[in-house]
């Protein structure tokens, strides 16, 4: 009987980012991000949790080989690390660089990166000690 499992990696990134809405003015930048909203940006140590789910192989007796799993995630980081954020990746353009859509963002760039019948289940972003992010996929 074959028997689901999950699986975390946890990895890291550093990068640079601005709480910033082109649509809002300066006044309501500073309204609602207050000083994350500095003109130059400031910096964090991101923690990332990437949790997939899938069927235990019988023979490998792994969900999938976490070596892949982290190949992954390292390819992402790649795209975040020492970047700022809202100017080094265009899918923030025009989004704001929230540790909300920091997860977004690395789903969608993992999605299609897992073994068949391997599904991502979590992405949890640690932005700060005390200020995580998490995303569970869906609208």
């Amino acid at each position: 009987m074959s028997k689901i499992a999950y699986i975390t990696r946890v990895e890291q990134f550093s990068a640079a980012h601005r709480l910033y809405n082109k649509a809002l003015s300066e006044a309501d930048n500073k309204e609602m991000y207050g000083k994350c909203s500095w003109v130059h940006g400031h910096g964090h140590n991101y923690k990332v949790e990437v949790r997939v789910k899938g069927t235990v192989d019988p023979v490998s007796g792994m969900v999938m080989n976490i070596a892949q799993l982290k190949q992954s995630m390292q390819d992402v980081n790649e795209m975040l690390d020492h970047k700022f954020i809202d100017k080094d990746v265009p899918w923030f353009q025009d989004r704001v660089s929230t540790v909300e859509n920091l997860c977004i963002f690395y789903w969608e760039q993992m999605e299609g990166t897992l073994p068949e019948g391997v599904s991502l289940n979590k992405v949890k972003i640690h932005e700060a000690e005390k200020n995580v992010g998490c995303y569970k996929g869906g609208k």
